[in-house]
């Protein structure tokens, strides 16, 4: 039989789905894999089911409904002040990681290099490499993810087409300040690249944090793709409805991308996510609130128990150090042990870096009910 791809037949089974799996098997509380276990706000839900049954269920356009992508752009304006055509520079898309996979297949020739800043959300080299990428890798470190500028100037040479930045960052709760971005962006002008800019996080940032967009500062409205994320916005994960804001000649040919992958997301949820941008500030006030409240719940439980706990500063993931523990084995052994021993499931964060990963840390989900936070700490409290 003839081979598959070899891009994507490298790589295994990802490290959520492992130890997802190794949860169920053993009736382990899973704090892996981030998504909420409770369904976003009813009245947006009710949107979505009402458009299900009075609007129309067939294709709709391709570059997303008028009025998504109207709410996408008032939005922008709303919380950035950016001026944008809803015509002409917002597409939806099937979730953020279709949104990835358009801009990178749009934007990348074979042989085109792309910085990315480790650690890693999952999809990203997989999908840099199949688009004929070559990933230039610069790390973030914990505990306090600095972000190392004569790496990063060091990575961007005349063959860069982009950058893909994660901000805020998954999996290291890292949000990167004006300074940093001002720096990010002085390259990309310097080295004529674009942006990629994985925002889904934009409304979860803690301790009175606000997001700043790449996109916002100067010189950088004409280079950045900006992606958002309804399931991350508004709790609902398994809608899968994303959008991207782009200047219209950087939008055209990511759309003739997405015209080849999905095509088109569900009107019906469109219609909601429409709805649920438009909401109040005070839900997107309550969503940070909300989530920082469970960070500090899991931090506090964590740091009783003895784990090294590292600043979190948006997403819903909280860094811990094992080290304290006096655990004898590395992040991967962690897991698998508490998996068994205690109950409680998380991921080793060596598994979002490449080479010489750091094997003492590990990432904790904390957007799940409260009394399934204070099980989890119960158990690893009773196991350590």
């Amino acid at each position: 039989m003839k081979a598959a791809n070899s891009t994507l037949s490298s790589y295994g089974t990802t490290v959520f789905e492992v130890m997802s799996r190794l949860a169920i098997e053993h009736g382990a509380i899973n704090l892996g894999q981030g998504f909420p276990d409770t369904d976003g706000p009813l009245e947006v839900r009710q949107k979505a089911a009402d458009a299900l049954l009075d609007a129309p269920n067939q294709y709709p356009p391709m570059m997303g409904l008028p009025e998504l992508r109207q709410a996408v752009a008032a939005h922008n304006k709303r919380f950035y002040d950016l001026d944008v055509d809803w015509q002409s520079e917002v597409m939806v898309t099937s979730g953020a990681t279709e949104a990835l996979a358009d801009c990178l297949f749009a934007l990348i020739e074979p042989g085109d290099e792309v910085v990315l800043i480790e650690p890693l959300y999952d999809c990203y080299l997989p999908i840099v490499r199949r688009a004929g990428g070559v990933p230039k890798l610069v790390r973030v470190e914990p505990p306090d993810w600095t972000l190392p500028r004569s790496a990063l100037e060091e990575a961007f040479t005349e063959r860069t087409k982009l950058i893909l930045l994660n901000n805020p960052m998954n999996p290291a709760a890292k949000v990167f300040d004006r300074e940093e971005l001002a720096f990010i962006a002085d390259l990309v002008i310097r080295h004529d690249a674009y942006a990629v800019c994985d925002e889904v996080y934009e409304h979860i940032l803690f301790d009175g944090r606000q997001h700043i967009p790449l996109m916002t500062l100067p010189g950088m409205r004409e280079r950045c793709l900006r992606i958002g994320s309804a399931g991350k916005t508004f709790s609902l994960t398994g809608w899968k409805v994303g959008y991207i804001t782009a200047p219209q000649d950087l939008l055209a040919p990511v759309a003739k991308s997405h015209q080849f992958v999905t095509f088109t997301t569900p009107p019906n949820l469109q219609r909601a996510v429409a709805y649920g941008l438009e909401m109040e500030q005070s839900y997107f006030d309550g969503l940070a609130a909300e989530m920082q409240a469970k960070r500090d719940r899991i931090a506090s439980g964590l740091a009783d128990i003895g784990f090294g706990i590292i600043d979190c500063e948006g997403t819903y993931f909280i860094t811990a150090d094992i080290r304290p523990l006096g655990f004898c084995g590395d992040d991967v052994d962690f897991c698998r042990h508490i998996t068994l021993e205690a109950g409680v499931t998380t991921v080793p964060v060596s598994a979002f870096y490449q080479n010489e990963a750091i094997d003492h840390y590990v990432r904790f989900c904390f957007c799940k009910r409260d009394e399934v936070l204070d099980e989890a700490v119960a158990r690893l409290k009773k196991a350590f």
